[in-house]
């Protein structure tokens, strides 16, 4: 069952809005991926990402001060909504669920090659 739908990149761009906080926007995040998890990101995948995420109720945006360097544009600025946390945590549990359902002996197994 799918509770929430979260997808991986979703789930990242989710976390990394939440490292940012306040200063969560299209650049910083896409720039905060690339650097944390040497993954690289274009803007379109990340906007697409960040819509999608907003259409769920997951994140909100709001625009900031329009500056001379950015042509009088503002940034948009996205934040995690407690809906957003709730799918965060119900990713989180199930993987760790899933991670101590593995026998600790699962890893070390040798695989004969025969079978």
């Amino acid at each position: 069952m799918k509770k929430f739908q979260l997808g991986e990149f979703e789930e990242i761009v989710m976390l990394i809005t939440g490292v940012l906080y306040n200063e969560a926007y299209g650049v910083s995040i896409k720039k905060a991926i690339e650097e944390k998890l040497s993954r690289s990101v274009s803007m379109g995948a990340l906007h697409t990402a960040l819509g999608r995420l907003e259409a769920k109720g997951y994140v909100k945006s709001h625009e900031g001060e329009r500056t001379e360097e950015r042509a009088g544009r503002p940034k948009k600025y996205f934040q995690v909504t407690n809906l957003g946390k709730k799918a965060m945590e119900y990713n989180r549990d199930t993987r760790n669920e899933l991670w101590n359902a593995i026998p600790k002996t699962a890893f070390g197994l040798k695989y004969n090659s025969s079978l």
